[in-house]
């Protein structure tokens, strides 16, 4: 009889384990499958005078979400600080999410061309806002237009003379 009992013990045990990781099986592939990912791309453009958050889907003709840093603070020197950027890129990402994106890639811009070819000090800030905000990252792209022998830069041949 103790034998019975052990062995029925023991039986019930194992039917618990198997039964419980099939049943992990099952939810994990549920839940896998009912999760979508949407993504889009979020064109930052970042100068010393302004920092712009373009949020659009993969082939870039829908705009889903467009902020800046003029649209978040008052005074004409801010429009391009790290604060504005970041809250631009917050209220975009925001935005995005609303509307079921989940993942974004992105592309940094500067000025570029004969103006200056790094980026503003808002893109970073913009970046880092958008990581915060709970949006997947996919990749981080550089954008800035480089010349490829144009126009005669101002200054004369000795340069500027300051």
């Amino acid at each position: 009889m103790s034998e019975n009992k052990e062995k029925s013990k023991t039986e019930n045990v194992k039917t618990r384990k198997t039964t419980s990781k099939s049943e992990n099986k099952n939810q994990t592939q549920q839940s896998s499958s009912k999760i979508k990912q949407l993504w889009g791309v979020a064109h930052i453009y970042s100068s010393f005078n302004d920092t712009i958050v373009h949020i659009t889907d993969l082939s870039g003709a829908e705009t889903i979400a467009r902020y800046s840093g003029g649209m978040i603070v008052k005074a004409d020197r801010d429009e391009s600080s790290p604060y504005a950027a970041m809250q631009a890129a917050f209220k975009a990402a925001q935005a995005a999410k609303d509307k079921g994106v989940t993942g974004i890639h992105i592309k940094v811009r500067a000025p570029g061309g004969r103006s200056i070819v790094t980026p503003g000090p808002g893109a970073q800030a913009a970046i880092r806002a958008l990581a915060r905000a709970g949006l997947r990252i996919g990749r981080i792209e550089e954008n800035t237009p480089i010349p490829h022998d144009g126009t005669r830069v101002k200054g004369g041949r000795r340069g500027r003379r300051v």
